[in-house]
């Protein structure tokens, strides 16, 4: 009899089979900027099926097709699975995958619109659906009574994950349970050894109460990508020195200081009533061999941020995509995808794309 291995929550940088988008359509709050979010998704999409196997799931799976065949993506790396939708949030909606076993185990935890500000019962559904579908396949893990978001957690993949204070004991999530005890059953359902929380960071604009993947990101090497404010005229500059001044004091699970590389921070940027929006280089998406990274038209700003993620993956391709479009509704490039990560022997056991 195989001896069962020790079920652990994979870092980002772990080998994938696939990542997912969710694709928006009229039925979403980016009716009033379709083609301009549409024209995002295209790029994102083209830009991971040339590299691996893509999974968007849309309502219209038909149009989506039409909306791709004419672009460089490769559509033979894309399958593509209907089903109603709410928004396009993957990052949030989609399964958090634990490894370990022979095969993959996937989590469907509950999404309630980051704390019921939005409408969620069709994005909440899309994973059951999926899994029934057999579009992926492993062990389904029932987690629905604790609302977790994929954006407000980060894996080191030894066992510390990453999370902020702001977003786990935000209203409508998770009371009244404690921070002691959301901690706990983290460590319980992710597999986890201990949990790492940050207490500073929430950008102005963004409707996760502070998503961990906004502002600080695990990299290989006991390093840590965060955000940073150099400019005291900022808002935000107070709070994201104190977030960095934390992270320093964070240490390994060998007792050793982290690598810290700091991001630099986008000008700011508003929306046509004035609004400032939550624009962040922390939102980038790791892939096989390459990293995605969310660019803002700022030249200098979009050139340093990309030399910084070098820095952290020095053998990935950098590269940068327009998500301009994205922040008007407040996420950015990591908000939309989902990673599914993989192991050697299921390899062959997942559904042809």
């Amino acid at each position: 009899m195989e001896q069962r291995r020790e079920l652990f929550l994979p870092a980002e940088w772990h080998r994938q089979q696939m990542v997912q988008l969710t694709w928006p359509h009229e039925n979403t709050d980016w009716a009033y900027m379709l083609d301009e979010a549409i024209k995002c998704f295209v790029d994102i999409a083209v830009a991971i099926s040339r590299r691996e196997k893509l999974l968007i799931v849309a309502p219209d799976t038909d149009a989506v097709r039409k909306q791709l065949q004419m672009t460089a993506a490769n559509i033979q790396n894309i399958r593509f699975f209907q089903c109603e939708s709410n928004d396009t949030w993957a990052r949030d909606h989609a399964f958090i995958t634990i490894l370990g076993d022979s095969v993959p185990h996937y989590l469907d935890f509950e999404f309630n619109g980051w704390g019921r500000k939005f409408a969620a019962d069709k994005d909440n559904a899309i994973n059951s659906k999926m899994y029934d579908a057999g579009v992926v396949k492993g062990e389904y893990e029932d987690c629905l009574s604790l609302v977790l978001e994929g954006g407000s957690i980060e894996s080191d993949g030894k066992g510390t994950l990453l999370t902020t204070t702001h977003c786990l004991m935000a209203p409508h999530r998770n009371q009244p349970l404690t921070r002691e005890q959301i901690e706990k059953r983290l460590i319980q359902m992710l597999h986890v050894k201990r949990v790492l929380w940050l207490d500073h960071g929430n950008l102005i604009g963004d409707d996760t109460d502070g998503h961990i993947d906004t502002i600080a990101r695990f990299a290989p090497n006991d390093t840590i990508v965060h955000v940073r404010c150099d400019n005291p005229e900022d808002e935000q500059f107070a709070d994201l020195q104190a977030m960095e001044a934390q992270l320093a004091t964070f240490r390994t699970e060998e007792g050793k200081p982290y690598r810290l590389l700091a991001l630099p921070s986008p000008d700011a940027i508003f929306d046509e009533n004035g609004e400032r929006l939550p624009a962040t280089y922390a939102n980038f998406l790791i892939m096989n061999n390459a990293v995605l990274y969310p660019t803002y038209a700022q030249p200098e700003n979009d050139k340093q941020a990309a030399e910084v993620i070098a820095k952290a993956f020095p053998s990935y391709d950098i590269i940068g995509i327009d998500c301009r479009a994205l922040i008007k509704q407040h996420g950015s490039l990591h908000c939309v995808t989902m990673q599914y990560p993989t192991i050697e022997r299921y390899q062959e056991s997942v559904k042809k794309l």
